[in-house]
């Protein structure tokens, strides 16, 4: 299986994807649209990966590259490739499925509950996880759920935290990817969001430490990643 990340920040690691991606032997290749704009053929992909962001996906002119890659995205899309939006990628795929994306009420940064907003099947690998979920979430914008989408989650921050398109386009506004490196690295490189008091934005030290939402996040993205996997071979 080919799978293309589009990653966002220089210091952003793929986190737990890239340990599925190797146990499974599966082929991944990262994209920076700021600084490599030649995209692979949308035939050649099996699964896109847009990962998450410190921009707007309404910041085009600040981020001219952008318009490029909402260009890739879209023609991925066209072809029914699989696609999973992650935070930024989740806001994305919201407005080129005809939603829109601003400035969220609140902040909502540490790690924080969603709730379910679907009837899990017991059948339905995907979404077979608990009503309540304790996930990890950075993120200042938000966006409204297009047509033709189920709406999956939503938290006391953020009305809108995931959707599925198809059965082929999955977005989440959090970050089930992230592993102890990759929390370091937004300490480290992000910490003025924190300095900004919020409702839902947690300070440092309740951030580190949770080894045990880590686990949980990574056996839901592994869970995510195995439908994904199926998906594409049945197809």
């Amino acid at each position: 299986m080919n799978i293309y990340c589009l990653v966002h920040l220089d210091f952003e690691t793929l986190g737990n994807i890239r340990d599925w991606a190797c146990e499974k032997e599966h082929s991944i290749s990262v994209i920076m649209p700021s600084e490599n704009q030649i995209y692979p053929d949308p035939n050649n992909i099996d699964l896109l990966i847009i990962m998450g962001g410190l921009m707007s996906v309404y910041q085009e002119d600040e981020y001219p590259w952008l318009r490029q890659e909402k260009e890739f995205v879209s023609s991925v899309l066209s072809c029914r490739k699989a696609v999973y939006g992650i935070c930024f990628g989740a806001q994305m795929l919201s407005e080129l499925l005809g939603g829109q994306v601003s400035r969220s009420q609140y902040r909502e940064i540490g790690w924080h509950k969603v709730r379910s907003l679907v009837e899990f099947d017991k059948n339905d690998r995907l979404f077979n996880v608990q009503n309540d979920l304790t996930v990890f979430q950075w993120h200042g914008d938000t966006f409204t759920l297009p047509s033709e989408c189920r709406r999956l989650f939503e938290s006391d921050a953020c009305h809108e935290q995931g959707f599925i398109y198809g059965n082929n386009v999955l977005a989440l506004q959090f970050h089930l990817e992230v592993d102890e490196s990759c929390v370091e690295n937004l300490l480290e490189n992000c910490s003025s969001d924190l300095a900004e008091k919020g409702k839902y934005v947690s300070s440092g030290d309740e951030i580190r430490g949770r080894d045990d939402l880590l686990e949980a996040s990574a056996n839901l993205m592994f869970s995510i990643l195995d439908w994904f996997e199926e998906m594409i071979e049945n197809t």
